[in-house]
């Protein structure tokens, strides 16, 4: 089984977050980046939010170095 993760470094906010999350399976990982989306980001959880989390899911681990950010 191939680790998930998700990484908000890859995403353009005033924030600049540098939360990435990672986990066994994709439900998971979904899951718990919609709670981090909605308490830390406060966006609104909607099929379209969840939509935009799973299209940025990412087999393996995340890099120890930033990714450049979403265009």
């Amino acid at each position: 089984m191939s680790r998930k993760f998700i990484d908000c470094r890859e995403m353009k906010s005033e924030m600049n977050c540098t939360v990435a999350i990672s986990a066994d399976t994709e439900k998971e990982l979904l899951e718990a980046a919609v709670q981090h989306a909605v308490s830390v980001h406060k966006h609104q959880d909607t099929p379209e939010l969840r939509a935009m989390i799973a299209s940025g899911i990412h087999d393996g681990t995340p890099p120890v170095a930033a990714p450049r950010h979403a265009a």
